[in-house]
């Protein structure tokens, strides 16, 4: 039983019986204490509730003792300078990985590496880890796109959140050849199970680091380029605290628990704010809620947020960037500008 479960349990019980610590219920004393103690289980479930909308279903069973080297020093380097010099780092993690007897964290460096190919804009193996890629030429891309994953994403489920982002990158060079995709694990993110998960706390740690990477973007790129930030579940917490550029046009929250604000006007940021929730995600079947520091509010998707809503087909919470959906064709919409997505 879990910590929840039992505290839940004693709640009910004593409610139940209609006499905690043997108070009559039908005194004036007995009826107080038992509406404090319906109160603090409405609480208590709600917490829970919360909790269960930013989990993902599966928890990653990340390692925070993996022994790496540490980062390069890439934050003012030139592209192709940064990734020559974090493709080495991430070649050196994963032999010292393996050496420690971490092979599992070994094998999955090695595959993140693709045979030498891979664009890091920056790396770090330690611990969970962290980790920048690139898809596409961001030198010559007039349309650039940020992805911000959400709770345990990590280095060891790195590949997930990496096939998403070469699914969008491949629909955006289908219709527009200068694109690129960064995928942006640029913090650690809450563990499935883990009180951080539950608060903005980890959000705005991610965001201070978030706003300068999307200055360093516009510096990088052409002068017509466009920005575009796509912010899912978790990641639409931190996305939400993140002060945006001129240059990014669009912000786009999907499968989100709640941003912590009542509107899309109170974010700190210039760009069309949109929303959107696949008909299966079961985020959507979890209250929006806050109490206290705990929960993120009002559901993005709700006419009450003020978001533009695009459609998201029938897909589930792991949905969105899969090849095929209507998902995916709405998110490029947003990204390429023309035409503009439908209202779901």
């Amino acid at each position: 039983m879990t910590r929840l479960e039992g505290r839940t349990e004693g709640h009910l019980a004593e409610l139940r019986d209609g006499h905690p610590e043997g108070r009559p219920a039908g005194r004036p004393e007995g009826r107080r204490t038992a509406a404090r103690l319906r109160g603090r289980l409405r609480r208590t479930l709600l917490a829970g509730l919360v909790a269960a909308a930013v989990a993902v279903p599966v928890s990653a069973a990340a390692s925070s003792d993996v022994p790496a080297p540490i980062p390069a020093a890439t934050e003012r380097a030139a592209p192709r300078e940064a990734y020559a010099a974090n493709l080495a780092n991430l070649a050196e993690a994963a032999r010292t990985a393996r050496d420690a007897g971490r092979t599992g964290r070994a094998d999955r460096l090695q595959a993140m590496a693709a045979e030498g190919t891979a664009q890091f804009l920056a790396f770090d193996g330690r611990a969970r880890g962290r980790a920048v890629e690139v898809f596409g030429d961001l030198e010559t891309a007039d349309r650039i796109t940020v992805l911000v994953p959400g709770s345990d994403t990590t280095l060891d489920t790195y590949q997930r959140f990496r096939t998403g982002a070469v699914a969008l990158h491949q629909r955006l060079k289908a219709e527009h050849d200068r694109s690129a995709v960064v995928a942006w694990l640029g913090y650690d993110t809450p563990g499935t199970v883990s009180a951080t998960v539950l608060t903005a706390g980890r959000a705005e740690e991610a965001a201070a680091g978030l706003a300068p990477f999307l200055r360093r973007l516009e510096e990088l790129s052409v002068p017509e380029a466009r920005l575009s930030l796509l912010c899912h579940s978790y990641g639409s917490v931190v996305c939400a605290r993140t002060a945006t550029g001129p240059k990014v046009g669009d912000l786009v929250l999907y499968g989100s628990p709640g941003t912590g604000a009542a509107s899309a006007s109170e974010l700190p940021t210039a760009a069309r704010v949109w929303a959107g929730r696949g008909a299966d995600d079961w985020i959507g079947r979890v209250p929006h809620v806050r109490v206290g520091a705990v929960g993120f509010g009002t559901d993005p998707v709700s006419p009450a947020f003020g978001a533009r809503a695009f459609a998201a087909g029938r897909g589930a919470h792991s949905d969105y960037l899969k090849p095929g959906t209507e998902s995916l064709d709405s998110l490029a919409r947003i990204v390429l500008g023309t035409p503009e997505a439908p209202r779901a």
